[in-house]
């Protein structure tokens, strides 16, 4: 574990400017150290949730269009619907009834707040998503 966490760290660091500067898209993830990403069913084995946390960051990832704010907006769009996701595994498949009400709650929540991103998109002009 302390080796996969030190290749983790040690690529994450090497790769900020990269990050910083947009060049991850197209980047060989294989070589990656300790990590096998061929293997994606074997990665997400027992987590219920590991389609719609990739599905929320891809989406995240490729809303880039505007400024600052729009992009910002863009993105918690996904990640709030990325939470909605979660939260409807969590009412399907959750055995306890407090975690399924936690997550109905979400639901509603998240609701509002990408009602008022999108709002705040319309308002400035901008096509909603």
């Amino acid at each position: 574990m302390t080796k996969l966490l030190t290749a983790f760290f040690g690529t994450a660091l090497i790769a900020a400017p990269a990050v910083a500067q947009g060049q991850m898209q197209g980047m060989d993830h294989s070589k990656m150290q300790g990590m096998n990403h061929g293997d994606m069913a074997g990665m997400m084995a027992g987590n219920p949730y590991g389609q719609a946390e990739m599905d929320m960051h891809q989406k995240m990832m490729a809303a880039k269009q505007g400024d600052a704010a729009e992009m910002w907006t863009r993105k918690m769009i996904e990640h709030h619907r990325g939470a909605i996701a979660m939260a409807r595994i969590a009412q399907r498949d959750a055995k306890d009834a407090e975690t399924r009400r936690m997550a109905a709650m979400t639901i509603s929540k998240q609701e509002k707040d990408i009602a008022e991103l999108q709002a705040w998109l319309r308002k400035h002009g901008k096509r909603a998503q």
